[in-house]
């Protein structure tokens, strides 16, 4: 990927990559689901989270296959070349965007108010 083409992430695309990438070969989207509610303390309706891997299979950022356990089989998604790349991107250009923030004296900008 060329930097001119690339486009950042959205925040719940780049939550729901981290999300694959730290559940491994479990990346179901119930999973998945899981993952960025015990990191972020933030609740996510299932259907929001299908879409969003959908959406990211069809950009190439992410792959899925069919993996038979116990019960049904789930469709189990990994990041692809094109979504590591775009994730380490997004993550690049937020550091650089954070870079000489004082996040204590924004907090206490929160608290004053």
């Amino acid at each position: 990927m060329r930097s001119s083409d690339f486009v950042p992430l959205g925040v719940l695309e780049e939550q729901i990559l981290v999300a694959v990438l730290r559940s491994g070969d479990d990346a179901y989207g119930m999973q998945v689901r899981r993952e960025i509610e015990r990191v972020t303390d933030r609740e996510l309706a299932i259907g929001a989270v299908y879409a969003t891997l959908d959406r990211l299979e069809a950009k190439s950022l992410l792959a899925s296959r069919r993996a038979a356990g116990d019960g049904p089989s789930r469709r189990v998604f990994s990041l692809t070349a094109v979504g590591a790349s775009a994730l380490a991107e997004t993550r690049a250009m937020r550091d650089r965007l954070w870079r000489g923030i004082d996040l204590q004296l924004l907090r206490s900008l929160a608290l004053a108010r």
